[in-house]
């Protein structure tokens, strides 16, 4: 077993007023020569958006890009004709392809907006640009995975994805132990805690701490109290 830890207090930080972001990977002003990527995953920032704030239209071109509200909403547009509101509980994803220019605001004028912003790279370049978008609010995920990105396109229940690649949520009652059996031999898991605690692979981690580990078949987790965890599970090589 190969072990990374970023701590949530580790992470870069930046703060435009309008925008506030912890970056898990090197990505913009921030940069850690040691925390580039974890495999096929390229970033993870954990965004914060002022009322009626947001990125304005820019390019993206061979990255799939997923977004995950976890409080207020998103308002998404680009120029391939979509303009949506992706809601707390969604799970939104562009695969940039040959190219591809989108904007992202908040919806609210009253409330901040907090989202995930996760780049992952592409399996196949140059492929045709695409954008998805489902709901996962009502979905039971008590101490049981909820896949939410996947790389097969026969699964409707998840977006899919340009990569090896799988997403999956889940909210784990105190005490509760939750295990995991990655797809592949050469791909890892990247376990980024969105509330409460965990334990896993002899390491606890605490609200927006991350664990990659690869070199693994399957993993347990166990909540030292009520947590959410996001688990990536990715390529790493």
């Amino acid at each position: 077993m190969q072990k990374i830890i970023h701590r949530s207090a580790d992470r870069g930080q930046v703060d435009f007023g309008w925008l506030k972001s912890r970056h898990s990977f090197s990505f913009g002003q921030y940069y850690d020569a040691q925390k580039i990527n974890f495999g096929a995953l390229r970033v993870l920032n954990d965004d914060q958006v002022a009322p009626g704030q947001g990125f304005g239209r820019h390019p993206h071109d061979n990255m799939e890009i997923v977004s995950i509200p976890l409080a207020g909403t998103l308002a998404h547009g680009d120029n391939m004709g979509n303009g949506k509101d992706i809601l707390t509980g969604d799970v939104q994803i562009m695969s940039a392809g040959t190219g591809i220019a989108h904007s992202e605001y908040n919806g609210s004028k009253t409330e901040d907006v907090h989202f995930l912003q996760i780049w992952v790279l592409p399996k196949d370049l140059n492929i045709e640009p695409r954008y998805d978008q489902k709901s996962y609010r009502h979905l039971d995920k008590n101490n049981k995975w909820v896949t939410v990105v996947s790389p097969d396109q026969e699964d409707q229940s998840a977006v899919w994805i340009n990569q090896d690649a799988w997403f999956n949520l889940a909210d784990l009652s105190t005490g509760a132990n939750l295990s995991y059996s990655l797809h592949g031999d050469a791909n890892g898991i990247y376990l980024f805690v969105l509330e409460g605690t965990v334990s896993i692979a002899g390491e606890q981690l605490e609200r927006r701490d991350a664990i990659g580990l690869y070199e693994i078949d399957t993993i347990d987790i166990e909540a030292s109290r009520d947590a959410k965890v996001l688990l990536i599970e990715v390529p790493m090589y």
